[in-house]
């Protein structure tokens, strides 16, 4: 029972007992113990096309479960990949046939089989399996004895075999599915033709591992308690309601938790897998991700003019403009700029005037952009360049570049070149399109402009206006989400065996580039003129990152190999800045840090 609720806590993140709480450093150790032991036991065999680990995240993939114990853990694992959908196959094989089974994963290009080892001598489950490792690209992941082996010469689809059937090897198999745990061991001795002794196949890490501290050298006591005392100061003193932390060390998830409720009438409980406005972390997450895509392309070059790429910049004094210094924040725009809203620019009802959708009963007229906002963003009134101004303008001057050089939308191109392919399944513009209004979590009463609760619409009034998608704010996601995509960052550009960003960029685009203040091109970063320590006294000068208004972050230490996602509604019901006076976020990181062994403390602060 104690590896049960030890492995929730890692996965799903609830807090067992207070009794388990002190003892989860021992039980984390027994936990990783049986996950190494796993580790050595656990084969992939007929996997000589590589289908395993999957790297295609785009296609429909299902799972079915067979007689096995462990299915949820199996399919909770598999869910933070990539979406997958279960099929239990008890609720079809009752019928004897699995005709009903087999039309429903019809639409699905993957089918991963979850089956007991005995099972293999049924006739109809065999038939089963041969039937879809004829129509599907098939995974088997087989728990029990390998005597059974001997009856599955039939079987030729890549198939993972464990002897022991539990909730560890369960999700070691998950992982494995993946990527996300490699695969070293063979088999000890000969069972059949098909599956002698020595037979087995090396799989690659390629994804997130998802673990406790203890592998990385951390306890799991020191780190909750740490951030547990920390967060929830932070819902006490009502400078939030709730909030999600994510910690990634060394390519491995090691701490994932979620606090407190999406309001303070505490009705429903934040979940891991809950969707946030991120607000600002928008700006490196979108933008300046679709920035360096671009620039690897040659499609967007760091020292040319912006009217080079937006002609109607030309004849204006913002035709000079260099890319390089939209990202740098010194291009002399102003820091924000007002956008007036008249009576006839918002209707409470859609029209065929009013399609820009604000909110559940606000529709922005559709030429607003085109005759307001861009026009007031050339007018703009300059500032000396070379001088560091924080700007939200120049952000949506970036987006208008990024759309005309790719030719799509700046939602639609993310999407495409990084969130779906990577398996962000959440992260993107527009939430309420694709998923219920109760996994997204709500930010402030909009008295003026909305007249409602925000929730699933852009917390941003700017964003608000040019319909929810623009280049400074918009984007919602789950911590998960940003910890793929901040850990293909870590990675110089790569993740899942594919090449998203060449690591040149990825290196010049968060190195300090600004001789006039801390920034990087597009990133936030490390700041050595900080007295309180920025954003953690610990950090190392490396690391580079970005905050939200809503009460968002991301940061990453390569130095450290670490990845730190905290995702709050600070901003609810009403703005407060008690998030910002606590520094929760930049006390939870030097938390994660002085829970580091003294050798990578040392490492964490000295300079280069």
């Amino acid at each position: 029972m104690a590896q049960v609720c030890l492995l929730l806590l890692v996965a799903t993140a609830p807090s067992c007992s207070t009794y388990a709480q002190k003892n989860e450093s021992k039980q984390n150790k027994t936990w990783l113990d049986q996950h190494q032991e796993a580790a050595a036991s656990v084969v992939v065999l007929n996997n000589q096309s590589g289908l395993v680990p999957l790297k295609d995240l785009e296609q429909k993939i299902a799972s079915v479960s067979l007689g096995v114990t462990h299915a949820a853990q199996f399919d909770s694992l598999l869910n933070k990949y990539t979406a997958v959908t279960a099929f239990p196959g008890a609720a079809y094989g009752q019928t004897g046939t699995y005709t009903a089974l087999l039309q429903d994963l019809a639409p699905y290009q993957t089918v991963l089989v979850q089956v007991e080892a005995a099972r293999l001598k049924d006739p109809k489950t065999l038939e089963l399996l041969t039937t879809l490792q004829g129509q599907k690209q098939l995974v088997l992941a087989v728990f029990g004895p390998a005597v059974h082996l001997a009856s599955a010469d039939a079987l030729t689809a890549p198939m993972i075999w464990s002897e022991k059937a539990t909730a560890v090897t369960a999700d070691y198999a998950a992982q494995l599915v993946f990527g996300g745990v490699p695969a070293t061991a063979r088999l000890a001795r000969t069972y059949s033709a098909r599956y002698p002794k020595g037979s087995g196949y090396t799989t690659p890490v390629i994804r997130l591992k998802y673990t406790v501290p203890e592998e990385v050298g951390l306890k799991s006591q020191v780190l909750e308690q740490s951030i547990d005392q920390l967060v929830t100061e932070a819902i006490q003193q009502q400078a939030t309601p709730g909030a999600v932390v994510l910690v990634a060390k060394n390519g491995k998830v090691i701490f994932n938790k979620a606090y407190g409720s999406h309001t303070y009438d505490k009705t429903q409980p934040t979940q891991l897998n809950d969707i946030f406005d991120v607000a600002s972390v928008t700006k490196v997450s979108a933008t300046t991700m679709a920035v360096m895509n671009l620039y690897d392309q040659q499609k967007l070059a760091l020292d040319s003019t912006y009217a080079y790429y937006v002609p109607s910049a030309r004849g204006t004094n913002k035709a000079g403009i260099k890319i390089k210094d939209l990202l740098l924040h010194q291009s002399g725009l102003p820091a924000g700029v007002h956008l007036p809203l008249q009576p006839q620019d918002v209707s409470p009802v859609p029209t065929e005037k009013y399609t820009v959708k604000a909110g559940d009963s606000a529709f922005v007229r559709n030429d607003y952009f085109q005759e307001v906002v861009w026009p007031r963003m050339l007018n703009a009134k300059m500032s000396p360049k070379d001088k560091y101004v924080y700007a939200d303008v120049g952000m949506y001057y970036l987006k208008e570049a990024v759309e005309r050089q790719a030719a799509v939308s700046l939602d639609t191109f993310v999407a495409q070149r990084f969130y779906q392919p990577l398996g962000m399944q959440t992260a993107g513009y527009l939430p309420l399109n694709r998923f219920p209004q109760s996994r997204i979590v709500p930010t402030e009463v909009d008295n003026s402009f909305r007249k409602s609760l925000l929730r699933g619409y852009v917390h941003d009034g700017g964003a608000a206006r040019l319909g929810g998608v623009s280049g400074h704010a918009g984007l919602f996601a789950t911590a998960n989400d940003l910890a793929i995509l901040y850990q293909m960052m870590l990675n110089g550009g790569t993740y899942g065996d594919a090449r998203y960003l060449q690591p040149q960029t990825v290196k010049l685009f968060t190195a300090k580039q600004s001789g006039v203040s801390r920034r990087g091109l597009g990133f936030d970063r490390w700041d050595s003129d900080s007295a309180l320590g920025y954003p953690a006294k610990l950090a190392s000068p490396d690391t580079y990152g970005h905050t939200g208004y809503t009460g968002t972050c991301v940061w990453v230490d390569p130095r450290n190999q670490l990845v730190y996602v905290f995702l709050s509604n600070r901003v609810h019901p009403k703005v407060s800045n008690k998030l910002i006076s606590l520094r929760t976020r930049q006390r939870i990181l030097d938390a994660v840090y002085q829970a580091m062994s003294p050798k990578e403390k040392v490492a964490a602060v000295q300079s280069e």
